[in-house]
């Protein structure tokens, strides 16, 4: 899944594409290097950003959207919290629904995914942006995703959301300290007992800086390349990511190592 931020605040990318048409030459250039999907965002959900409002975030999104329509062969995610720009986004060719918040932001969310029959990404968050840090306390922080994730998916069917519509992310970065988010990766693993597709987005993240020190995000890349493809040998079935090109060989080579694996006779 490749990452277009049209944000001018984005934690990862500077805010390069802003312009519309600077994010929808990208989009297609992570197509042809390999994108499977491709995931547009309209408002920065860093730890402290302050909230976009929905008409500017629509506006944001919208020329991205429209540009793209008839350019793509893969699925357009539109990564955002508000039933609004969900609808709209969905009107305007999108087909997955990311919310960081798993449906628990906007209350109307829910209802427009399951009318639309949209995917829906539930990803593992706890709190506003402004206050995810004060929510990271943890006893089994695997034990503890799976358990609010399982509740999501509750949630997301009693309003009425195909099971087989929902892909579950287990929220690196968000509502997670460093020593969390290293936690949920090396046990991602866990979150198999959903039986949903497991989505899993470390890319430049900043609690790769515990491993790699200070530095900005776009010199994470190695970095990245190593939790990627740790998210695919513990079971993630797709990866979330800002350097498409680079990331494609890491994940090719991950599955590859990963299917050898499972045809092995012996256990590690």
């Amino acid at each position: 899944m490749g990452i277009v931020n049209v944000t001018p605040d984005s934690f990862a990318d500077g805010g390069v594409r802003f312009d519309p048409d600077v994010a929808i030459a990208d989009a297609v250039k992570m197509v042809d290097a390999g994108a499977d999907l491709i995931d547009i965002g309209g408002e920065s959900t860093r730890p402290g950003a302050p909230p976009v409002p929905t008409e500017e975030e629509f506006r944001r999104v919208t020329p991205v959207l429209e540009g793209l329509r008839a350019r793509l062969t893969v699925p357009v995610s539109i990564d955002t919290y508000k039933a609004q720009v969900a609808e709209r986004a969905l009107d305007l060719g999108a087909t997955i629904v990311n919310d960081i918040s798993a449906l628990m932001y906007d209350a109307d969310l829910a209802a427009v995914v399951a009318r639309r029959r949209a995917a829906v990404v539930l990803m593992h968050n706890r709190g506003r942006s402004a206050q995810m840090y004060a929510e990271a306390t943890y006893q089994d922080v695997a034990a503890e995703i799976v358990r609010e994730l399982r509740d999501r998916i509750v949630a997301a069917e009693r309003a009425g959301i195909a099971r087989e519509a929902i892909v579950v992310d287990p929220g690196l970065g968000f509502a997670k300290r460093a020593e969390h988010s290293f936690e949920a990766l090396a046990n991602l693993q866990a979150l198999a007992s959903l039986d949903r597709p497991i989505l899993c987005g470390p890319s430049r993240k900043s609690f790769l800086r515990a491993a790699l020190g200070d530095g900005p995000a776009h010199e994470r890349l190695w970095g990245s390349a190593a939790a990627v493809t740790a998210a695919v040998l513990f079971g993630a079935h797709i990866v979330r990511v800002h350097d498409v090109t680079e990331m494609v060989q890491v994940v090719r080579v991950a599955d590859r190592i990963r299917a050898d694996r499972k045809s092995s006779k012996f256990e590690v």
